[in-house]
């Protein structure tokens, strides 16, 4: 893919870049690795006051860069804006408590292992790279760069190749904070060359939020170096509806779980999975909410669902619509792709689902809904659990019974009781199967970078 700014509202290119050579590539490796060392002598509060700075920076220019990301991938600008807004906030999470989180753990009675004194320390791993998406194109990236450089490490961003102006933004931000030059820097490259630059010696590790066989590879090539890797790698959600659950704020977190981010978002609830006794209730009211969205100009302040950000998204997407309609799905709403310009797709509704459909095992990235009936919670189970995905989940519910049986059995990274899934600094962040390992945010996330060493004093 061409490193290139093309709206998708629209379909033109607005902007085309080059990419960085390899003279380019090595001078910035080189800054990462040297930064790493240079970071090893400042302190959180040294770190903390430059991430302030830099969410200072990004808070005040938040609206001329939600512009850019609106253009680049097509998310309404409300929520673009937003999204900056999000990473401010996780920015000055970590500024506030790495400290905290890496702090020195003390042995409380050292005797037990022999020793006089026995404690464990956190200390950086060095350069990390990061290849990251472009459905948030700031937050994806800052939920692993704010924990990192908080710890003391540099990272290389090797961003998607169609968010390049956000990339570049990114390029920047940090050090402009006050953070040493090299501490976090973007790689204009494309996707063939990661796998060079994550055998470098000077990368120790690696983080990649993106598609399974992306994930596949990069475990791969880490995995066949020892280095460390996190991977976040997408979901087919299931969102639980059984007979006790409020039905009208189920839909309403439904129809934005469905739809936010026009419906490219990995985490959000995907398959609709709602007992025999409210199906009926919900899938009227949700078909009703979904087909009443103002669909459009990603600009226009009245606009709730814009276009998806690239053409073989649209496209991949109206063929797993259209392969389930051919196996006897019913479309409940939308199901086709409005007759305009740019890569829209109607928010769509599709029920009677069985086996044998691709819809059934495939994440729909976009706004389609799946749509389940069953009798018992096990059966929801059953359902939940039979992809290949374990991100998150959503459950609602207000029996306590319920409650516990599925958080212990779907398998999945997080279960939300009545709400949707949202990744919170405050929280760890991940999934399990097919969606990944290891975790981002919160304590366990600025801890994923870190060697956890041992010491021991007699």
């Amino acid at each position: 893919m061409a490193i290139a700014t093309i709206n998708p509202a629209t379909g033109v290119t607005e902007k085309t870049f080059e990419p960085h050579d390899a003279q380019e590539v090595e001078r910035r490796i080189a800054l990462a690795d040297a930064a790493t060392r240079a970071m090893r002598t400042t302190s959180f509060d040294d770190r903390g006051r430059w991430m302030s700075a830099a969410a200072d920076l990004l808070e005040a220019e938040a609206e001329e860069i939600a512009r850019i990301m609106t253009v680049e991938m097509g998310k309404p600008l409300a929520q673009a804006k937003s999204e900056a807004l999000k990473c401010v906030k996780g920015m000055r999470f970590y500024a506030a408590h790495a400290a905290d989180f890496l702090a020195d753990e003390e042995l409380p009675d050292a005797t037990v292992v022999n020793a006089s004194r026995a404690w464990t320390v956190y200390q950086p791993l060095g350069a990390v790279l990061a290849v990251m998406p472009w459905n948030y194109p700031l937050w994806q990236v800052v939920r692993f760069a704010a924990p990192a450089l908080m710890a003391g490490n540099s990272g290389l961003l090797k961003h998607a190749s169609n968010v390049p102006q956000s990339a570049l933004y990114l390029d920047t931000l940090f050090t402009r904070g006050g953070f040493p030059e090299g501490a976090f820097s973007t790689l204009l490259i494309g996707s063939k060359e990661v796998a060079a630059i994550l055998q470098d010696p000077r990368v120790k590790a690696v983080t990649l939020t993106g598609s399974e066989p992306a994930g596949r590879e990069v475990a791969a090539n880490a995995g066949s170096q020892i280095k460390k890797a996190v991977l976040e790698l997408g979901g087919s959600d299931p969102f639980i509806v059984m007979p006790s659950a409020d039905i009208a704020k189920a839909v309403d977190a439904a129809v934005t779980a469905r739809v936010q981010n026009n419906g490219q978002s990995c985490i959000a609830g995907k398959r609709f999975i709602v007992h025999a006794d409210v199906y009926d209730q919900f899938a009227e009211l949700f078909a009703s909410k979904l087909s009443a969205l103002v669909i459009g100009d990603p600009m226009d302040a009245t606009t709730q669902v814009g276009p998806l950000a690239t053409e073989s998204g649209r496209d991949e997407l109206a063929e797993l619509v259209d392969d389930a309609v051919k196996h006897g799905a019913t479309i409940l709403a939308g199901g086709s792709a409005p007759d305009r310009a740019g890569w829209y797709y109607a928010p769509t509704l599709v029920a009677d689902l069985h086996e044998g459909m691709r819809l059934v095992m495939e994440e729909a990235f976009g706004p389609v809904a799946s749509l389940y009936r069953v009798e018992s919670r096990e059966e929801a189970v059953e359902i939940a659990n039979q992809t290949t995905f374990g991100l998150s989940s959503a459950v609602w519910t207000t029996d306590a019974d319920d409650e516990d049986f599925f958080i212990e059995a779907v398998d999945a990274g997080a279960v939300f009781i009545n709400g949707m899934t949202i990744s919170y600094p405050e929280l760890p962040f991940g999934g399990i199967k097919a969606s990944g390992y290891g975790r981002e945010l919160a304590a366990a996330g600025i801890r994923e970078f870190c060697n956890l060493k041992t010491v021991w004093k007699g």
